[in-house]
């Protein structure tokens, strides 16, 4: 029997690349998509939740109190506003005009004057669970201000213990350089399943796949020269992002362009698989286009650790995201930008990345051949 010829499945991926590059659609889609998914996502999603509107209510009214409401003046994240002291905090939190208020009580400067210490109540809307616990973080960083303010000008004891943090690899904690990593994983990885389903899909409809298959090629060929233009396009559009991160979002690139480049070929190699089978099970262009935004922007979003930790997952979905390799893709690419890892470091991620991605390639290649064969 005929064995696999590399210039026959050349020449179908010559083919395929002409008629790609003839089509209008398909290019603007592939070099589009990609850019504008990262202009959108990359300005959108976005945790720094700044102007928070906190109301004070100052039952004091002494310079002590005032140097407690100065800090809140002095943060970016907090836009206070003085209350009246017949104000109801609850149904302004109810009304959402503001999303705290702080409530300081009388005799607050005389404590700590005195030398005891004195206590402000702050009350938090909790209704939006994830912009409380955020503004709890910005108030453990007002606290401090405010204690060594106070302290300076009317405490009457020292602090034996001074700690000072320091964050490492992301030192301003910048949103930016968390999230656009892993939106090269996202945007290349749903591209490359969209491309190859929608496009061997119109195949199919059009009846030129069963022409193709009637000449003496093997499915083999067939695969390699369909999927080898979208591969070379797919590698195109990860150094597209790439540059649209370094220069758009500034994100630091510390570690090897090897890693990102091989790593990249893997997991475009295991997209690009994933795009065949479905193109192989649907047969129809737009419940392709339908199934690959699916299986390719769900997991993407909610399994892969790019919005939501892993850690705080139960444990069967912590299980269930490592048949993913979207999530050990991602799992490469903030380290390797933000903290200049290597293959040595990433050993375990390139193990299950390189198993997926044969796993899904044997699958597709096994589905496309019982789907042609006799």
């Amino acid at each position: 029997m005929m064995g696999f010829s590399v210039s026959r499945a050349w020449s179908i991926a010559r083919k395929e690349f002409s008629h790609l590059m003839r089509d209008p659609y398909t290019m603007s889609l592939a070099l589009g998509l990609p850019i504008a998914f990262l202009i959108f996502f990359g300005f959108t999603i976005n945790f720094d939740i700044r102007d928070v509107h906190i109301g004070i209510m100052d039952g004091d009214n002494t310079p002590v109190s005032r140097k407690l409401i100065e800090v809140f003046h002095g943060s970016d994240y907090f836009h206070p506003q003085k209350l009246k002291l017949t104000a109801r905090p609850l149904k302004r939190l109810d009304e959402e005009k503001d999303k705290a208020i702080l409530i300081i009580n009388p005799h607050f400067g005389r404590r700590i004057e005195g030398g005891k210490p004195a206590q402000a109540q702050i009350v938090l809307d909790g209704a939006d669970n994830l912009t409380s616990g955020i503004v709890v973080g910005y108030l453990s960083g007002v606290e401090l201000a405010a204690n060594k303010r106070i302290n300076s000008q009317w405490g009457n004891w020292k602090w034996p213990i001074r700690l000072k943090t320091r964050y490492l690899f992301n030192p301003e904690l910048n949103n930016y350089w968390f999230f656009v990593p892993g939106l090269i994983a996202v945007i290349n990885g749903l591209v490359a399943t969209l491309l190859t389903a929608m496009t061997v899909a119109r195949e199919w409809e059009n009846g030129s796949m069963e022409l193709l298959l009637s000449t003496p090629l093997r499915p083999s060929e067939i695969i390699f020269g369909k999927i080898a233009p979208y591969a070379i396009l797919g590698m195109f559009e990860v150094w597209v992002v790439f540059i649209l991160a370094r220069m758009v979002f500034h994100v630091p690139m510390r570690g090897s362009y090897w890693v990102l480049f091989i790593s990249s070929a893997i997991f475009l190699a295991g997209m690009l698989a994933q795009g065949l089978l479905i193109s192989v099970l649907t047969r129809q262009q737009q419940l392709a286009v339908q199934t690959a935004m699916n299986v390719g922007l769900l997991p993407a979003l909610l399994m892969s650790g790019f919005i939501f930790p892993i850690q705080n997952m139960t444990p069967f979905f912590r299980r269930l995201t490592e048949i993913f390799s979207v999530r050990w893709f991602m799992q490469i690419l903030r380290p390797v930008f933000l903290k200049g890892a290597g293959f040595k470091d990433l050993k375990t991620e390139f193990l299950a990345l390189i198993v997926l991605t044969l796993i899904t390639v044997m699958i597709s290649i096994k589905s496309f051949k019982k789907d042609v064969e006799p």
